[in-house]
């Protein structure tokens, strides 16, 4: 099973080390999904670190870890076909998993209309919870 984890997923991981999104990305440190990533999203969570709200909750480090991390992650390069979107800066979610035929894409971005979205192709969008809940098969 192939999985995309929009950024807000990873920093959420990073922030409570016991909430849905940790859980998640423990599940696929423990090879149970395949993590597929992009350059798009390395740049995403560079730039995204060094916000001034994520400073004390986040240290660098702990970014960087991440990152070094999704190395192991599955890396799609090219992409293209970029759809349109309420927030064009997600464009690229929506191309990566469809470029990688993903299983799912997890996400906590309600404004941006991609939870609305349910799906993109046969690619199912999902909260972290309902991830948890009815992939993983964890209650949490």
């Amino acid at each position: 099973m192939r999985v995309v984890l929009d950024t807000n997923i990873l920093f959420s991981a990073l922030i409570s080390k016991n909430g849905p999104p940790a859980r998640i990305f423990a599940a696929w440190r423990a090879s149970r999904f395949e993590l597929v990533t992009c350059e798009i999203q390395f740049d995403e969570i560079r730039r995204v670190g060094r916000y001034p709200k994520f400073k004390a909750s986040l240290p660098r480090h702990r970014v960087g870890r991440m990152v070094n991390q999704l190395r192991d992650a599955l890396m799609v390069e090219g992409l293209t076909d970029f759809p349109d979107t309420a927030d064009p800066n997600d464009a690229w979610l929506l191309a990566l998993a469809a470029g990688a035929r993903v299983d799912y894409l997890v996400t906590g971005d309600k404004r941006a209309g991609l939870l609305s979205r349910l799906a993109f192709g046969s690619t199912h969008i999902v909260t972290a919870v309902t991830f948890c809940r009815d992939v993983l098969r964890d209650s949490g």
